[in-house]
């Protein structure tokens, strides 16, 4: 019976470490649910997806920065600068660092096409004050690939102030070096 029950502790401290030594913080999370070269989203609850000719992920500065641009025909766009970049992990959009430099944006483009000069376009940038307002992940990359999620909340800091919430996002992208 002891040794019963020092087999059952064994098998449950192994379980326990295998269960909590994985942690998405540490790496970059789950790669999400976006197809092969898109950008997916929800804004306010609406869905958003990219368009593959339009969406890219680049690295750039010898390595230390990431650059991802993703538009779709409504004229719509995610953009996303993280400097420091240093790979697989998590990157924060927080205002109440000094040292951060991350941002994330979205972007609405009103086209007029009675008038192309009276088309507009609207931001709702993070971070937008002192606090932590989103991140995002990744989870993968390869020499062509990069994939990983993102969530955050952005104000339109130039318009009207509103807030927009950001959340479900996951990418998928073609990745490019300069």
């Amino acid at each position: 019976m002891k040794k019963l029950n020092q087999i059952l502790l064994l098998i449950m401290t192994v379980s326990a470490v295998t269960f909590t030594s994985c942690s998405s913080s540490d790496d970059g999370g789950g790669g999400g649910n976006a197809p092969s070269g898109t950008l997916v989203a929800k804004v306010d609850g609406t869905n958003y997806e990219s368009w593959e000719i339009s969406s890219s992920a680049t690295v750039a500065n010898n390595g230390q920065n990431l650059i991802i641009i993703a538009s779709n025909s409504d004229g719509n766009a995610f953009s996303f600068t993280i400097f420091g970049y240093e790979g697989v992990g998590t990157y924060d959009f927080d205002g109440s660092s000094i040292n951060n430099f991350n941002t994330g944006s979205y972007s609405e483009t009103a086209v007029d096409l009675n008038n192309p000069q009276n088309s507009t376009t609207e931001m709702w940038q993070a971070p937008y004050d002192n606090s932590m307002v989103g991140s995002l992940s990744v989870s993968e990359e390869t020499d062509d690939k990069l994939m990983g999620t993102f969530e955050f909340t952005g104000k339109n800091l130039n318009g009207d102030q509103s807030v927009k919430t950001i959340t479900e996002g996951s990418f998928n992208l073609n990745k490019q070096v300069q």
